[in-house]
């Protein structure tokens, strides 16, 4: 199915950057709220930093995100030490294409991952990436309803193939 991942972690931290590595993936582009960062809050916390500095000591860090709020994208931008985009459109490609253009990396070499599977995994699957699904970084604080919605949300990838 096309929305089904390759990879499944509960959140960013348990990715296997080893097994990437193994696998060829010299670049991992992030959904930003709620895979890097609690939702619309415009920072990083300090476990998420740290990992995110592991990370770029092998492979290409950026961020690919939906938001558009001008305020929120000025807050992220000065607490990101990375490159990113808003207003990215997904699961439309073409901002994310260009991104990729625009740092020069390929598909079969680039990982994608975020926390839905109708915008992140759909934008990296129509890619050509790699793609990782992670649970939100807040799920243990998140309200029933969001949970609710999530859950639902991933039953279109829950099927035997």
């Amino acid at each position: 199915m096309r929305l089904k991942p390759d990879y499944e972690y509960k959140n960013i931290y348990e990715i296997n950057l080893d097994e990437m590595k193994k696998a060829g993936i010299k670049a991992m582009l992030f959904d930003l709220d709620s895979t890097l960062m609690a939702s619309k809050t415009g920072f990083y916390s300090e476990e998420t930093l740290k990992w995110i500095e592991l990370v770029k000591k092998d492979f290409f860090v950026g961020v690919v995100s939906n938001n558009n709020n001008p305020l929120y994208m000025q807050q992220v931008l000065s607490c990101s030490k990375f490159p990113v985009v808003f207003d990215a459109r997904k699961p439309d490609t073409k901002v994310a294409m260009n991104f990729m253009k625009t740092y020069g990396l390929k598909p079969e070499t680039t990982c994608f991952v975020g926390d839905r599977p109708l915008t992140d995994i759909a934008c990296g699957k129509s890619l050509g990436c790699k793609t990782v699904l992670v649970d939100s970084i807040t799920a243990d604080t998140e309200r029933p309803i969001v949970r609710f919605a999530r859950w639902l949300e991933r039953c279109s990838i829950k099927h035997k193939d």
